[in-house]
């Protein structure tokens, strides 16, 4: 029998669901586990079936569109004889009319989970599983993962599960036989793939018997025509990604002379940028604009242009499309708003707009764009002067004001930037196309991605999962909570997906997903500075006791271990440190003066073989305590002179940039990350510290958990690694 056949004759036939006998067939198809049972029209066909599983058992009554049977009083559970066999039918007739008979062994289990198929609007077929029974929706203690799932998507979900001690023994019944869940879950995502008019598969509960076998007891499948892929979305090619972060030229239409506006502020921003490649200025009365003779129309222009900056207000931009298709523009970043995000005016206005530019082979970024930059040519076309250096972090952002702030604490931290893009309304190219370009750019060593709403989310999942394999992908997400939900959707004017599956789909993809906006830059200023760890055993070194407890609690938190240090370890530092040093992990190395001590000790704990990474606490920054104290020194002791203070702050100067070099050495003889924290710090203190010559780089976050997070997610990436090259 062609199951999948049927199931499309039942869907054309109007059936919006299968009974649940028919459900369980399709299940059994698949290779997923199901409870014996007998289908009867008659009271006396009910007994024959009850006879030959032996009493006690389950009635239920079944008819098309009967769901939720228990509240309906069509459940019956544990008849022990055929008095009540007979009852509980006649109760049935009752209350359904007309209903067959299905009849079961009552199977006795005390843990119940759950299975599940459904079909997300935005990533398509999503395979669910955990605890089941009544407990489903309260505890909400599932996982899920795209389909189609292998056997490395099964043990991850298992592991996700907080109640998944219930697989173990338990109460003097076995183990749960793993297999039969791992067949479960695979069936499922092989119907997924092969029965795309199944809506949904629900199986609960999943009940695990005292030998640990597990038997689907009930079990519902829910029909609908399949969705039909979005035709209004055409994937930007990587090439003309790259197009836009190097354009020749420049020509601003809608510059203008007026301090504030945005016609103003971005070829201004470009040009004090530095940016080195030709700059024409469009506005109909002509004149002089940041230095630059103004052309009345864009036909004026008198050379040819690769990119139109586009400030003119909405209800023109239709007007200006034949203009830039006649002087050969390729390429449209339309900072103006008042489109997608206004309304369904505005989202009407935006639809024209995209097919007219389609039809004139013009490429946008936007509408309602904060702007572009490539630090690597000096382009900074923002909206905000931010500058940051040249480096490898790639960073798009669906909202330009995050993406400045982003920018700007990039700028400051030192950390360096292979390209920015605010994407705006994502009317033409969305960050689907941002991604593929960045994942064939060998300048982009890491992506970080500010996202509100994802519209082409088997697309994102699928480009996501490729480019990860190569580069890490670090990922904030607006819209999480009740109240960014609805902000996220008056901002961008998207749906945004159920975080559940937004958050499996990460996971499955290798995307490493944060909380904060500072934990981005964290994320980027550790990926492009630092070896990936090879595990996640971590040294600690703290110029203080109390910091090294507190360092060695977040590490446990955050998966990270803190093993014990060796005997012969122990005794290297012996010959380092006084006697009354820690001798453990995290060390302690009691708040010497000595500057001598802390290199040696470091490069002990590298080479050890049982760490894979070391956090360095209070080392760095104190250059600013000794400035403090030459401070108060001088203005309370006359025996210290300038030259002797001035000494001495030289020293701790000389002993940090010593201090810089010697950890980034460090790290390229033994392969392993260092993350330093700072004692304290000023303004004018970055996280990231360079050394011509070398690629590796020196870290000093501000506080023990920036380090942790950021090697507890650097250990996570390098463990999605390792689980890419086994498949």
């Amino acid at each position: 029998m062609d199951l999948s056949q049927e199931v499309k004759k039942a869907l054309d036939a109007g059936r919006r669901s299968l009974d649940e006998a028919e459900s369980k067939i399709l299940l059994s198809h698949y290779g997923i586990p199901t409870v014996p049972e007998t289908m009867a029209d008659t009271t006396t066909e009910a007994l024959d079936a009850a006879v030959g599983y032996g009493y006690p058992i389950v009635l239920k009554g079944i008819a098309e569109g009967l769901h939720h049977k228990t509240e309906k009083g069509l459940v019956h559970l544990g008849l022990s004889d055929d008095a009540t066999l007979v009852s509980a039918v006649e109760k049935i007739k009752e209350c359904a009319p007309g209903a067959r008979f299905l009849i079961q062994p009552y199977i006795r289990g005390s843990r119940e989970f759950m299975a599940g198929l459904f079909r997300d609007p935005h990533f398509g077929p999503a395979i669910s599983f955990g605890v089941g029974g009544v407990l489903t929706e309260a505890l909400s203690d599932i996982a899920f993962r795209l389909a189609p799932i292998d056997t490395a998507d099964v043990g991850e979900m298992i592991q996700q599960i907080r109640s998944r001690s219930l697989l173990g023994p338990f109460r003097g019944e076995d183990e749960v036989d793993m297999a039969l869940i791992e067949k479960t879950l695979l069936g499922l995502s092989a119907m997924a793939t092969a029965i795309p008019e199944i809506a949904e598969v629900d199986i609960n509960p999943l009940i695990a018997t005292k030998t640990g076998e597990i038997l689907a007891v009930d079990a519902l499948v829910t029909l609908a025509h399949p969705q039909r892929e979005e035709t209004d979305r055409h994937p930007v090619p990587p090439e003309a990604i790259a197009s836009l972060f190097y354009p020749r030229s420049l020509a601003f239409v809608g510059a203008s002379a007026t301090i504030g506006k945005w016609g103003n502020m971005l070829i201004c921003n470009t040009i004090s940028g530095g940016y080195r490649g030709k700059i024409f200025a469009v506005n109909p009365n002509g004149g002089t604009i940041a230095g630059q003779p103004a052309c009345k129309t864009v036909a004026d222009i008198p050379d040819d242009v690769d990119l139109a900056v586009v400030t003119i207000p909405a209800k023109y931009i239709l007007e200006l499309i034949p203009q830039l298709k006649a002087k050969g523009i390729r390429y449209m970043l339309l900072v103006t708003s008042g489109f997608g995000e206004t309304g369904t005016a505005g989202k009407r206005l935006e639809q024209e707009l995209v097919a007219q530019l389609r039809e004139a082979g013009i490429t946008m970024i936007g509408p309602n764009t904060m702007g572009i930059n490539n630090p690597h040519i000096s382009f900074y076309c923002t909206g905000v002067a931010v500058r940051p250096l040249p480096g490898s972090t790639a960073m798009v952002a669906q909202s330009g004001n995050m993406g400045m702030q982003l920018l700007a604490f990039a700028e400051a931290q030192g950390i360096g930037i292979r390209g920015f893009c605010g994407s705006g309304n994502e009317a033409m190219i969305a960050v689907e196309d941002f991604l593929e370009g960045f994942e064939v750019d060998d300048t982009t060593r890491t992506v970080l991605i500010y996202l509100e709403n994802v519209r082409q989310g088997r697309r994102f999942f699928e480009s996501a999962s490729r480019v990860s394999r190569k580069k890490p992908i670090v990922l904030l997400k607006g819209g999480q909570t009740r109240a960014g939900y609805r902000a996220a959707a008056s901002h961008t004017g998207a749906m945004a997906s159920d975080k559940r599956i937004f958050d499996a789909a990460c996971r499955q993809a290798g995307i490493i997903k944060v909380d904060q906006p500072m934990e981005l830059l964290d994320l980027a200023a550790a990926f492009s500075a630092l070896p990936f760890p090879r595990g996640n055993r971590v040294a600690i070194m703290t110029l203080g006791g109390g910091w090294g407890v507190v360092t060695a609690d977040l590490c446990s938190q955050f998966g990270l271990d803190v093993p014990q240090l060796p005997p012969a370890i122990v005794e290297s530092i012996d010959r380092i440190l006084p006697p009354f040093w820690s001798r453990a992990n995290p060390v302690d190395i009691v708040g010497e003066n000595d500057l001598s001590i802390p290199l040696p000790v470091m490069e002990r704990l590298l080479a050890w073989e049982g760490c894979d990474a070391v956090i360095n606490l209070g080392i760095f920054g104190r250059r600013v305590l000794v400035r403090r104290l030459a401070k108060s020194l001088a203005g309370a002791d006359p025996l210290y002179t300038r030259d002797i203070l001035d000494a001495r702050i030289k020293e701790m100067a000389n002993f940090e940039q010593t201090y810089i070099s010697s950890v980034i050495h460090l790290m390229e003889q033994y392969d392993k990350p260092i993350l330093g924290v700072s004692v304290v710090t000023e303004e004018k203190d970055a996280t990231v510290y360079r050394v011509d010559g070398h690629e590796r780089k020196a870290l000093f976050y501000d506080t023990p958990e920036q380090a942790i997070k950021a090697l507890a997610h650097m250990v996570e990436y390098q463990g999605y690694l390792t689980k890419c090259s086994g498949r």
